[in-house]
């Protein structure tokens, strides 16, 4: 029977480091092609698929430089805890962007009409 400290440890070989190294490098490539790329009417995908690209280079990030792939469940738990809480809060900005829409023109004053009448009592 071995010692608990003895299996603690996963040893990564160098060249999954380096191929994690050269995927992220070519995904940071293709972040930037993204973002030259001219979609036309189709522009509003930038953001998204930057994010995807982003949310691909954070997994790899944190499952093998943060050697997250080979830790107790409890890691895996807090791992899940915080895209749940990343979650909920990209769900109540994207519901209060969305619901802003909807609302309209708030009557009262606009700012032109007070910079009108500020110009008119100082003449």
């Amino acid at each position: 029977m071995s010692a608990p400290h003895e299996d603690a440890h996963h040893i990564v070989p160098v060249r999954v480091y380096v191929a994690i190294f050269g995927a992220l490098l070519s995904l940071t490539g293709l972040t930037v092609w993204v973002a030259l790329l001219d979609l036309g009417h189709y522009s509003w995908l930038h953001t998204p698929l930057a994010l995807a690209i982003a949310g691909v280079k954070a997994s790899l990030v944190v499952l093998w430089f943060m050697h997250a792939r080979y830790g107790p469940r409890l890691t895996w738990v807090f791992i899940a805890a915080g895209v749940l809480w990343l979650g909920i809060l990209v769900t109540i900005t994207v519901a209060d962007y969305v619901g802003r829409r909807w609302q309209g023109q708030v009557g009262g004053w606009r700012a032109t009409e007070v910079v009108r009448d500020v110009g008119r009592q100082l003449a």
